[in-house]
């Protein structure tokens, strides 16, 4: 499980480096280079989520320190101090969460030379790029008024990675439609994390 994970995660890396319509022969030409700014893109964007949980964890002090000092208060009100603490243990998870995510980076760039992720990343980019007319024909068909170009180009990809291992990879589709929502977890907003979860569903649905 670890190795298709991070194959796959390595995959969506590398698909974002690629031009929409690139050709797998080319992306194999040049493996090695998008392979190292795929795990560049990997290294700034846990540096990004780093300093967001920096910036969180102080915002989630000063909201405990703002509760402590209701709480004193003679005059303060109850509902308004527990509002303080809800937010504030709202805010401490989210800050874990976050350096939960980071500390699989070093994980990730200890594995990443393995030469197993690496095959497996390759063959999910060329799966991709050799099938995605059809792929992106099939997402459309599950996409209720909507069309996969209007997506992001991440979250379009996540959603190609996940048809590759439902359709090529014979990966169970509980596990795949989970694993690509884990991606949408970490690397999509909050809009997109609900539309990727209602296609997943859908194409889980049409395949079963």
């Amino acid at each position: 499980m670890q190795t298709r994970t991070l194959s796959r995660e390595l995959a969506l890396f590398v698909l974002g480096q690629c031009a929409e319509r690139e050709h797998s022969s080319a992306v194999e030409d040049d493996l090695e280079i998008l392979l190292q700014r795929a795990l560049d893109s990997l290294m700034q964007h846990w540096r990004e989520v780093l300093d967001h949980c920096a910036s969180d964890l102080e915002k989630a002090q000063q909201s405990l320190l703002d509760s402590e000092l209701q709480d004193g208060n003679a005059s303060g009100d109850v509902a308004s101090v527990r509002n303080h603490l809800r937010e504030t243990l709202t805010g401490a998870e989210q800050v874990l969460n976050g350096l939960s995510a980071s500390l699989e980076l070093p994980r990730l760039l200890a594995l990443a030379d393995q030469k197993q992720v690496r095959e497996e990343a390759m063959q999910r980019i060329q799966l991709v790029l050799k099938s995605r007319e059809q792929i992106d024909e099939q997402l459309d068909g599950v996409m209720e008024g909507w069309r996969l170009r209007r997506l992001p180009r991440i979250d379009r990809d996540i959603l190609r990675l996940a048809v590759v291992d439902l359709r090529s990879m014979h990966t169970p589709a509980s596990v795949a439609c989970s694993e690509a929502v884990e991606l949408a977890n970490r690397y999509s907003d909050e809009q997109g994390r609900r539309m990727i979860n209602g296609v997943l569903r859908r194409l889980q649905n049409a395949i079963a």
